[in-house]
């Protein structure tokens, strides 16, 4: 094992300051801890929730209250290691993605490891009550993102990826975590050759259609406002069928009870269309939106006795029709970030199973010569749903809302930009 270094390595990180305040900064990494590693990053995601605080300083009820590194969704190369970590098994030069929900390891949910009943197989450390999360601004002092040219980072979370894996792949290990635990919540494979509806085809929705046909679904349906996402749905993941969500038909609702009535319609409608008996539905669906209609519309999508997994993360409170799912008894499932998925996301990603996977990733950005790339998200949509980006040139770049993938930062200075 290399020695740890014992002198502080400067860096460049994308630090925000508030909202819009984005800063390209030169920080000093300190050598890895106790139990901690030193990682080269290659290649991070953007995800919904650094753009929520790059607009308004805060994710929901997490407001930012000292400057922060955002990003999450990461891939890298061990460059050091601190001690006490030959039990790990890692190695400087070794490829790992990072998981980066830093759990105590002492609360019930951290030790309990008999919650087997949801398929997590071992404790829901996810719910850890004193979880601390790299980029979050939930908890103070908050825990810098993936943003940066180094980070040290606790071996245990450190998870090896498959020789057959790119960095860009490894970095969607994280979202692909989300969609994987939600399949477990839903106890997906003891459901033979389900039919499943999945509402919303953004980077979560689309990993869900993929992950569903690996894992055997008879078919797979993707809902959607947007044309070129489920556009890209049929032809790249190869959905099984798809439903467009009709733009701003009729007035608005009067009220919650209409705004609920309007969703049951939108869902027959949509059923009949699909082609699906009367009383028939879906056996899972996975509401990968959070918008309050969506949730409701797929209640109504579910058939008797199926669950509905809560992906997506929208407003606090909802107006939801209970007795429909109730007295059908359609279970609706919480999903809430991850926990022991990570070695399954990555061996997924590695082993060519999941369709259009590799097509996920939409846009790409040096970490050099912008803040980061977030600053260019208000850019009107244009026709092209598949582009790159070099240094500041813009070209025919669709990023408003990560229409139908992923955008990835990459370190430029490193051999392995397109590995």
């Amino acid at each position: 094992m290399a020695p740890a270094p014992t002198s502080y390595l400067a860096q460049t990180a994308s630090v925000l300051h508030g909202p819009k305040d984005l800063r390209l900064e030169s920080r000093s990494t300190q050598p890895p801890q106790v139990g901690q590693a030193q990682v080269q990053i290659i290649a991070t995601g953007l995800c919904g929730s650094d753009l929520h605080y790059y607009t308004h300083g805060r994710n929901g009820d997490f407001v930012l209250r000292s400057p922060l590194i955002l990003g999450h969704e990461a891939s890298g190369i061990i460059t050091a290691l601190g001690p006490s970590t030959a039990h790990s098994g890692l190695r400087v030069g070794q490829r790992v993605a990072l998981e980066v929900g830093i759990a105590c390891k002492q609360c019930r949910y951290c030790l309990d490891h008999g919650n087997g009943a949801d398929s997590t197989n071992g404790p829901r450390y996810n719910l850890c009550e004193n979880m601390r999360f790299c980029s979050s601004a939930k908890t103070f002092p908050h825990l810098d993102g993936t943003l940066q040219g180094r980070m040290n980072h606790p071996v245990e979370l450190l998870h090896p990826v498959p020789a057959s894996c790119s960095y860009e792949m490894a970095a969607l290990a994280e979202p692909l975590a989300v969609v994987l635990h939600a399949s477990r919540r839903t106890n997906f494979t003891a459901t033979p050759n389900p039919k499943v509806c999945v509402i919303g085809s953004g980077a979560v929705g689309l990993l869900a259609c993929s992950l569903s046909i690996a894992l055997g679904a008879s078919a797979v349906v993707a809902i959607d406002i947007d044309d070129a996402k489920l556009k890209f749905a049929r032809k790249v993941v190869g959905v099984t069928d798809t439903w467009q969500v009709p733009r701003g038909s009729g007035p608005p609702p009067t009220d919650k009870d209409d705004a609920v009535k309007r969703s049951r319609e939108m869902a027959e409608m949509a059923l009949e269309d699909l082609g699906m008996p009367r009383g028939d539905g879906f056996d899972i669906v996975f509401e990968c939106t959070g918008v309050e209609s969506c949730i409701q519309m797929a209640i109504f999508m579910a058939r008797p006795g199926s669950r509905v997994a809560l992906v997506g993360m929208g407003t606090p409170i909802g107006y939801i029709p209970l007795s429909s799912s109730a007295l059908r008894e359609v279970d609706l499932i919480g999903v809430f970030r991850y926990a022991n998925c990570y070695p399954e996301a990555l061996s997924l990603l590695g082993s060519g199973k999941l369709p259009g996977v590799e097509k996920m990733v939409t846009q790409r950005f040096p970490v050099s010569g912008s803040p980061l790339p977030i600053t260019w998200f208000p850019i009107e949509p244009s026709s092209s749903n598949t582009t790159f980006l070099s240094r500041l040139k813009i070209q025919n770049v669709r990023l408003r809302h990560f229409d139908v993938g992923e955008a990835i930062m990459v370190n430029s200075s490193s051999r392995s930009w397109w590995t």
